[in-house]
């Protein structure tokens, strides 16, 4: 009887051995065939032939306008203003009286110094000729000398401070709003216009220092605005002598017309800045790119198989980059897909 429960029992334990080992065994070739399918099946992807090309180098920037010439408008002195010589908003001429201030007591101490210094002019004469006569000392005609031009230098200092009353345009050019009426006690604290020329205008960009060497006196840029399709140029004149630390740019500056005043200064500019020429140059579409850890890297078809490459990159642009090393003329370089990618994978590559 024992040995009839032993037979059952091993007999069962047998059976689900077999069965467990049929299961397991039909799993791992089902894996297989698909892993050889998966493996066969090519992934279907679009790319270029990569060629070299000579390429216009140019670095987008941006910039700001600023007025060639700009000044705020105030008084060297205080007193109450007279007389106003301008239109807010109008063109003034280089001399031009713009305000004048009330100069009544000047005048009057001009009076009395002018009396002063005719006196003072007058014994200085005189000294002159007892000196002559050996009637007075050195001494005394040096001081009557001295007196004379100390009354000639206060009469003159006077004169100065009448000449300020009278504010001029020291340059031709466009006033903003004033701040004063006929009537104001002014003060030099009060700013009462702003003067610009805007015949001609600044901009000011940086670029950053591995440029810096490519950047000539003279050169020519092109600028637009926003809210206009005009493109402008200017002419490159100044460059600062140093990079800035602390951004690792050089500051340039362009002046550029404007004769027909449609540039205010201020506003900003987007400024296209010319660079070296570059021949054979090696240019792919920016969406080839894909930024890792230690750089870029691209991908290419190399027998049927993807090839990942690391690349050197230059200038970029909206829908393009230059790339220095890593790939060569009639490498077939993958452009859709590349984030899915993995190296060695099966590709048919659609060149367009």
């Amino acid at each position: 009887m024992k040995l009839k429960h032993i037979f059952y029992t091993l007999l069962i334990i047998g059976l689900g051995t077999f069965i467990t080992y049929r299961i397991i065994s039909n799993k791992n070739k089902n894996d297989d065939s698909k892993d050889k399918v998966g493996k066969n099946k090519s992934t279907n992807v679009n790319g270029i032939v990569v060629h070299s090309q000579t390429f216009d180098n140019y670095l987008s920037l941006s910039g700001s306008i600023e007025a060639n010439e700009q000044v705020e408008i105030r008084s060297e002195i205080s007193g109450i203003v007279e007389e106003i010589h301008f239109n807010e908003g109008g063109n003034v001429s280089k001399g031009q009286v713009l305000f004048k201030v009330n100069d009544l007591e000047l005048r009057a101490q001009l009076g009395q110094a002018n009396t002063k210094e005719n006196l003072a002019s007058e014994n200085e004469r005189r000294a002159k000729l007892l000196l002559q006569k050996e009637a007075i000392s050195q001494e005394e005609f040096d001081i009557a000398r001295a007196d004379y031009k100390s009354a000639q230098a206060q009469s003159q200092l006077i004169k100065a401070q009448i000449a300020k009353t009278s504010v001029r345009a020291p340059f031709s050019g466009k006033i903003g709003l004033r701040s004063i009426s006929p009537g104001t006690y002014i003060t030099p604290s009060i700013l009462v216009a702003k003067l610009v020329n805007i015949g001609k205008l600044k901009i000011t960009f940086s670029i950053p220092e591995k440029y810096a060497n490519q950047v000539k006196i003279n050169s020519t840029i092109r600028f637009t605005v926003a809210g206009s399709y005009d493109k402008y140029e200017a002419k490159i004149y100044a460059i600062e002598p140093e990079v800035q630390i602390a951004t690792r740019t050089l500051q340039v500056r362009a002046i550029s017309e404007n004769k027909s005043g449609k540039l205010l200064p201020g506003t900003f500019a987007n400024v296209e800045l010319p660079l070296d020429v570059i021949k054979d140059a090696i240019i792919v579409p920016t969406e080839a790119i894909v930024p890792v850890q230690n750089g870029k890297k691209v991908f290419v078809s190399n027998m049927g198989k993807v090839k990942e490459v690391m690349v050197e990159t230059a200038t970029r642009t909206d829908a393009s980059i230059i790339v220095l090393s890593g790939l060569k003329t009639g490498d077939t370089l993958i452009t859709s897909g590349v984030m899915s990618l993995k190296e060695d994978a099966p590709v048919k590559v659609n060149v367009k």
